[in-house]
């Protein structure tokens, strides 16, 4: 059992480094950033704070808000998302090292790396998924209003998006009198990572992979 535990927990941390890795590659694509990272990645701009600060500045301010949305009454599992910032932070600022050779100049090359980080996303998203640990603050974020507000998952998802979006061509328009971080690569990474998460969940269920937890044995 406690083999087990550890073992989702390092799919779980292996599937946050992969998704670092993969925010960090959508902005060397340079045909747009995710919903999520658009924001830091235009602050970062302007300001001397790295892009992986400013997102584990941005998770923690979702955490906070879940915890006044739900009056302090938060779980063991809610509290983890408190570790997970930090962590994701770092990642995200590693994938900007790493890949600090990417540097794509003709559009070709800028949807290749796009379509990489698409499916490395996805990939990192599964991992979590199966690990089955704790949801990510984003997520608990808009699962937290679909249940005070009464609105189905999916339709806060996109609005919380498209706050986010609409967040960034302020602040882009603003400080830089054009849209630099929200393009046609945001909406192919926010209509893509889905379909490519369903495509790795239905592979690997074939393999026998399926979501691990502590009462449940992988199936079929």
């Amino acid at each position: 059992m406690k083999f087990k535990i550890t073992l989702r927990y390092l799919m779980f941390i292996t599937g946050l480094f992969l998704m670092g890795m993969a925010i960090s590659l959508t902005a060397k694509s340079n045909l747009g950033t995710t919903p999520i990272f658009s924001v830091p990645f235009l602050i970062s701009l302007i300001t001397p704070l790295s892009i992986g600060t400013l997102v584990f500045l941005l998770t923690l301010s979702f955490v906070i808000l879940e915890f006044i949305l739900l009056k302090g009454k938060f779980n063991k599992e809610q509290y983890m998302q408190l570790l997970l910032c930090p962590i994701f932070g770092f990642f995200v600022d590693t994938g900007m090292y790493v890949f600090r050779f990417v540097n794509p100049i003709d559009y070709f090359s800028k949807v290749v790396v796009l379509v990489i980080a698409c499916f490395l996303l996805a990939f990192g998203i599964y991992i979590q998924i199966i690990a089955n640990v704790v949801i990510n603050p984003a997520e608990g974020l808009v699962k937290i209003i679909s249940e005070k507000t009464g609105m189905k998952f999916g339709n806060v998802k996109i609005l919380f998006d498209s706050t986010l979006l609409l967040i960034a061509i302020i602040i882009s328009l603003s400080a830089f009198g054009k849209i630099i971080s929200v393009r046609e690569g945001t909406f192919v990474v926010a209509l893509a990572t889905g379909s490519i998460t369903k495509l790795y969940m239905s592979m690997f269920k074939k393999l026998g992979i399926d979501r691990l937890s502590e009462n449940k044995e992988p199936t079929d």
